[in-house]
């Protein structure tokens, strides 16, 4: 799923959503003819065929082109994808940058990143490019931001990625926990320029997607669907998560002026039984309309059992 993040309020929409392809099969292989002698004739060391030359398919191979088939979605300030470390593969950073986007995730501990040469460079021959491999359990090399909270420190450095094939902009945030250990956590980010709090901070705001499916499968019936033909499976995903996001509009839009608005499926599902509760009560008995939808304790009344966020 391609979902938008909105980094003010930290809302995050579902713009697109398609289904895994499933794994192939797994090729049969045709054995080689047994030698009771263990020794191999000249007809026998042949490599062993299988039955399907075409390569196998990888998740990435799927997501890449779904991610250009939904770039024309995006609005114009939509400068990067945010994604968590499955997604570190040059693979798919070659189908960002073809769509002029930058890249934001998280790395390993043991990625390949090298140092990049800052000193002089020899007046003959090719010029240096590395200083060295980089010991993501080093910290000496980089240069100190600031202290995000007592015991967690972050720290940045622009480095070259090996595996991506461009420099990348590496945030750390070290983290002393209760065993006296220390924790590095390891974020990057393609574009050098971008300060490493608002790398820090742009990754956070990926969890959100977290939460689409967490209210997709509790409120919208996301896994309920009992169907097996891929359209009506894609129909019932399209559905849910579109009613979840008609949910997240209709609520923020009565909340635009708070600014620590937290959105709550529940909350949401309560005030509208609620609303619906009170029109049955206003029809069935023969009350006032008007009286009741002005009075200064209608929104009290509706929100009777939400929580408080």
């Amino acid at each position: 799923m391609i979902s938008l993040v909105e980094i003010e309020t930290r809302l995050s929409y579902s713009l697109s959503v398609q289904q895994t392809p499933s794994r192939p099969p797994i090729k049969s292989v045709k054995k080689l003819p047994q030698n009771p002698k263990n020794c191999w004739s000249k007809k026998s060391r042949k490599k062993p065929e299988s039955q399907s030359s075409t390569p196998d398919m990888t998740r990435v191979d799927d997501y890449a082109p779904h991610l250009k088939n939904t770039r024309c979605y995006f609005p114009t300030s939509v400068r990067y994808l945010v994604a968590d470390g499955y997604y570190y593969r040059s693979k798919l950073w070659e189908a960002v940058r073809d769509l002029n986007l930058d890249f934001i995730g998280k790395l390993r501990s043991d990625a390949n990143l090298r140092y990049l040469y800052t000193g002089e460079q020899k007046k003959l021959g090719a010029l240096r490019k590395y200083d060295g491999k980089v010991d993501c359990h080093d910290l000496s090399r980089l240069n100190f931001v600031k202290d995000l909270k007592p015991g967690v420190l972050l720290y940045t450095l622009i480095m070259w990625s090996c595996c991506l094939n461009c420099p990348i902009c590496l945030v750390c945030i070290s983290e002393v926990q209760a065993n006296s250990k220390i924790k590095n956590t390891l974020l990057f980010s393609t574009d050098i320029h971008l300060p490493p709090e608002q790398i820090l901070e742009y990754y956070q705001a990926r969890f959100q997607i977290e939460f689409i499916f967490r209210d997709a499968k509790q409120f919208t019936g996301l896994s309920d669907c009992q169907a097996r033909h891929l359209p009506r499976l894609n129909f019932h995903f399209k559905a849910s998560l579109i009613a979840l996001n008609l949910a997240k509009h209709e609520l923020s839009s009565c909340h635009s002026a708070a600014k620590s608005f937290v959105f709550s499926m529940a909350c949401y599902k309560r005030l509208e039984f609620n609303k619906h509760l009170l029109f049955t009560f206003i029809d069935k008995l023969d009350l006032d309309r008007d009286l009741i939808l002005n009075h200064p304790n209608l929104p009290s009344v509706l929100s009777y059992g939400t929580l408080a966020a």
